[in-house]
């Protein structure tokens, strides 16, 4: 596999868990760019986000992804990367990006039983307000996540299943 795997998706949605086990399923690396992206600003992600805004932290967000640009294996990017600058023709450029769907209720069911004060973006929000900001921003971004090369229903979707939609895609691609 020479290109890289984007996965894409709303917070939540699976992408650093999926991400592990499709990279391990197919004998390739796994490569969390919320990790790279800490890695590189020596603090966490909320507290960069109390600092510099989401501005500094999307400018951040894009050097780190610019960065994957040589690399190999399954990249799993942050909810929001696709919506920024012009990141979403970039990752379709570079790699084969992969959708992880699923409904505002099963991300509200997810959500809800995390730490919402490890994403900056649901700070203060719980109950139905959390609900109706995932509706919202699902369709603020579903112009972008409804570009990505594969989409997959993320609940429905064994680890199997998902091997063979790639390799699928990835060998019709190569023709």
């Amino acid at each position: 596999m020479g290109k890289p795997i984007f996965l894409i998706g709303f917070m939540g949605s699976g992408k650093t868990t999926w991400g592990k086990k499709l990279a391990n399923a197919l004998e390739i690396p796994f490569i969390d760019m919320d990790h790279e992206i800490v890695e590189k600003i020596g603090m966490s992600i909320p507290e960069y986000f109390s600092l510099h805004g989401d501005e500094g932290f999307r400018k951040i967000e894009r050097e780190v992804m610019l960065d994957q640009a040589e690399r190999t294996g399954i990249i799993s990017t942050g909810g929001g990367t696709p919506c920024y600058f012009d990141n979403m023709q970039w990752l379709i450029d570079h790699g084969t990006v992969l959708y992880l769907k699923h409904s505002p209720k099963s991300l509200w069911n997810r959500l809800s039983q995390s730490d919402v004060n490890k994403r900056p973006a649901l700070k203060g929000f719980s109950g139905e307000e959390l609900l109706s900001f995932i509706e919202e921003k699902l369709n603020e971004r579903a112009p972008f996540y409804d570009r990505a090369h594969i989409h997959v229903d993320q609940i429905n979707t064994p680890l199997e299943k998902l091997v063979e939609i790639i390799e699928d895609y990835q060998n019709d691609d190569a023709n």
